[in-house]
C-alpha cells in the first residue's frame, strides 16, 4: 500500500497548497505507487493503522524541536484558512455507513494528514476513513474505536488556530525542560492521564493512569521516588474525610464497615462509629485507616515520593477507569495501571534480585511490607498538552486543567 504522505497532524495538505501544487503532486504520487484504486473498500486490516506511539520519551531533548517543527506546519494550515468543521448531532458513524457527514470527515481528516487525498470524498464511511479516523483518535487520546461518535466530533472541531496555540505554549514548556533529568525517571503527563518509565532516554514501558478531578488537581511538581509500600494501609486524607467519607456516612451507616475502615484517636484507640456526631466536622479530627486487602483504595502497592500534597502513586481495585478516555477521576493521586510492572523496575535498578516473581509473591502474601529504594529515582509530574515526535505525528490531550488558556478567557497560559 501506498506509504503514508503525511505525517498524522503534521504536515501541510495538498488541498491548501494551490490547484498548481497539487497537480504535480497527484501526478507524481500516481507514477510512484501501486496499483491502488480509491474506491468504496471495506477490507483493509485495521493492523495497517500505524502505531502513534514513539520509544522516545515525551520530554526527549529533541521533543521541542518537533514541536517548533510542527508550529511551522500548523501556520502555514492556518495562513490557508484552517479545517472545515463536522457537522454535530445525528447518529454515530462507523464503518460500511453512508452519510453526508462522511464527506466532512473526510475533508477533515485530509486537512490534518490522517487521510490522503487520494481517499477522494465519497459519502462511504470505508475503511480508509475508518483507519485514518483511528489514527486521528489515538493521536488524541481518544478510545481509538474509528466511531465518529459526539466526543471524536468534538476533538474534529477544534480550530487550527487553537490547535496552533497549544503547540506554542507548550514549545515553551518542552524548553524549560531541556535539561539532563537522569539516567532512570518516571514521568507522568496529566492531561494525557499517562506514565513513562524513561531509561538511558528510551521509554522502557508506558502505563495508563488516572489523575486527579479539576476540583481535586494533581500538582505539577518535580521530586524522587523513595519508597514502597506493598499491600499498604490507607491512611485517609482530611480533604477526603470531608468531602467524601462524611457524606458517604450520612447515607449510610454501614459504609466504613462495608469497606474495612476502621477510626482510631490519635494516641491509638479504635473507636466506633457511633462515638462520632456525622452531622459535625467532628470526624476530621480522627484517623480513618483502611486495611489491605482486595478493595483497598491504594490497591497492592503505593509508591512514595517528596511532596507537601500528600499526593503519591498507586494502584487501584478500580481497573475499569483505565478504559476510560477521560481518566480524571483521583482526588490529587495518581492511579497507575500494570503498577507492579513499573515497581519492578524500580526495583531491579537498585535491588537486583528484587524479580518480577518476588513482586508477585509479596503481594500474594497479603502481609505489609516497606522496602526503600536504594537510589531514589526522580519523578517529574508535568503538564503537556501538545508534543510531537521524531516521525512528525503531532499529539494534542484536552486542557483539562485549564492552564493553556486556549480560549483568551484572561489568564495567562501557566507554566
Amino acid at each position: 500500500m501506498l506509504k503514508r504522505l503525511l505525517a498524522f497532524g503534521c504536515a501541510m495538505p495538498l488541498l491548501a497548497a494551490g490547484p498548481a501544487l497539487a497537480q504535480s503532486a497527484l501526478q507524481s504520487l500516481q507514477q510512484n505507487r501501486q496499483k491502488v484504486e480509491w474506491v468504496d473498500n471495506f477490507d483493509i486490516a485495521t493492523e495497517n493503522i500505524t502505531e502513534v506511539k514513539s520509544s522516545a520519551p515525551t520530554l526527549s531533548p529533541q521533543t521541542a524541536d518537533y514541536i517548533a517543527a510542527a508550529i511551522n506546519r500548523y501556520q502555514r494550515i492556518v495562513q490557508a484558512g484552517g479545517w472545515g468543521t463536522v457537522s454535530t448531532g445525528g447518529k454515530a458513524l462507523r464503518i460500511g455507513m453512508k452519510d453526508p457527514r462522511v464527506v466532512e470527515l473526510r475533508r477533515r481528516l485530509i486537512a490534518s494528514g490522517d487521510l490522503e487525498q487520494q481517499a477522494g470524498l465519497s459519502n462511504t464511511f470505508d475503511s480508509y476513513v475508518d483507519a485514518a479516523l483511528r489514527r486521528f483518535q489515538l493521536r488524541h487520546g481518544l478510545i481509538h474505536d474509528g466511531v465518529m461518535g459526539e466526543g471524536t466530533v468534538t476533538a474534529l472541531n477544534i480550530p487550527a488556530n487553537v490547535r496552533l496555540r497549544q503547540l506554542e505554549t507548550n514549545m515553551i514548556r518542552m524548553r524549560s525542560m531541556s535539561g539532563f533529568l537522569g539516567d532512570r525517571y518516571v514521568m507522568v503527563n496529566i492531561p494525557a492521564a499517562e506514565i513513562e518509565a524513561v531509561e538511558n532516554g528510551m521509554v522502557r514501558s508506558r502505563h495508563t493512569a488516572v489523575v486527579g478531578k479539576i476540583d481535586r488537581q494533581t500538582p505539577i511538581l518535580n521530586s524522587k521516588i523513595y519508597e514502597l509500600n506493598f499491600n499498604p494501609y490507607w491512611t485517609v486524607p482530611v480533604s477526603i474525610i470531608r468531602k467524601d467519607l462524611i457524606p458517604k456516612m450520612k447515607e449510610d451507616s454501614e459504609y466504613l464497615a462495608k469497606n474495612n475502615i476502621r477510626i482510631f484517636d490519635w494516641s491509638g484507640n479504635e473507636l466506633n462509629r457511633q462515638q462520632i456526631d456525622w452531622n459535625t466536622d467532628e470526624a476530621t479530627q480522627y484517623r480513618f485507616t483502611q486495611d489491605p486487602g482486595s478493595d483497598n483504595s491504594l490497591g497492592s502497592v503505593r509508591i512514595n515520593f517528596h511532596n507537601k500534597h500528600q499526593v503519591y502513586l498507586h494502584d487501584t481495585p478500580s481497573k475499569t477507569l483505565f478504559g476510560e478516555a477521560n481518566r480524571f477521576h483521583s482526588s490529587g493521586c495518581v492511579r497507575v495501571q500494570n503498577v507492579r510492572e513499573l515497581v519492578t523496575w524500580m526495583l531491579q535498578s537498585t535491588t537486583p534480585d528484587w524479580t518480577r516473581s518476588r513482586v508477585d509473591s509479596v503481594i500474594r502474601t497479603g502481609e505489609r511490607e516497606d522496602v526503600k529504594l536504594k537510589g531514589s529515582i526522580p519523578l517529574y509530574l508535568t503538564y503537556v498538552t501538545a508534543w510531537a515526535n521524531a516521525d512528525g505525528v503531532v499529539h494534542f490531550r484536552d486542557d483539562i486543567y485549564n492552564r493553556d488558556d486556549l480560549y483568551g478567557t484572561g489568564a495567562q497560559a501557566r507554566l
